[in-house]
């Protein structure tokens, strides 16, 4: 016999399935994009982001 809570359990984690697979494939869409682009404003602005963040690139 299944619990009111285990149900309630097993419902919240299957409505965090969504946000966080939008959300991994958004993150990989970005840094892909500006991982492999050719424009260089793009690589400039991923850049000096990544230095304001302290963040090491190089």
């Amino acid at each position: 016999m299944v619990t009111k809570s285990a149900a309630t359990a097993v419902s919240v984690s299957t409505s965090k399935i969504i946000p966080l697979s939008m959300t991994a494939l958004l993150g990989l869409f970005v840094v892909g994009f500006v991982g492999f682009s050719h424009m260089e404003v793009v690589h400039n602005a991923a850049h000096d982001s990544r230095h304001s963040f302290a963040f090491p690139c190089h």
